[in-house]
């Protein structure tokens, strides 16, 4: 979504001032703040909020947990090259992190801490 504008010395790009200005906004945008309010309105309803890693989700089978590059053929693709198990990479990337989730809270390595500034939102 920034990728930059340049070009090549061959074939240089168009727009390139209005790409960058493009590519600062969007950068600037305040990507972070969707954890926030996530946590803000998992909060108002009493409902537990969790950080996980998503390293290696879109290469991750949800099946049989085997991880590697080829499983993931295309953008929208997945393909297990262990089981063979083909579902789309996005749901497939949900599933391995929903079941990082659930053995995140199983296993006791999730702490709970309630930030201050949200506490007084629900009051």
């Amino acid at each position: 979504m920034t990728a930059s504008a340049k070009g090549t010395a061959e074939e240089p790009g168009k727009n390139v001032r209005q790409k960058a200005g493009l590519n600062r906004s969007i950068l600037n945008s305040g990507w972070g703040r969707i954890r926030t309010y996530t946590q803000y309105k998992g909060l108002r309803k009493n409902k537990l909020t969790i950080t996980i890693a998503a390293h290696y989700s879109s290469q991750e089978c949800s099946r049989c947990g085997f991880t590697h590059k080829d499983n993931r053929p295309s953008q929208a693709e997945f393909i297990c090259q262990a089981c063979g198990f083909m579902c789309n990479a996005d749901f497939n990337a949900s599933f391995v992190i929903k079941k990082r989730g659930v053995r995140a809270v199983f296993n006791n390595e999730v702490s709970i801490k309630i930030l201050r500034k949200l506490l007084s939102v629900r009051s």
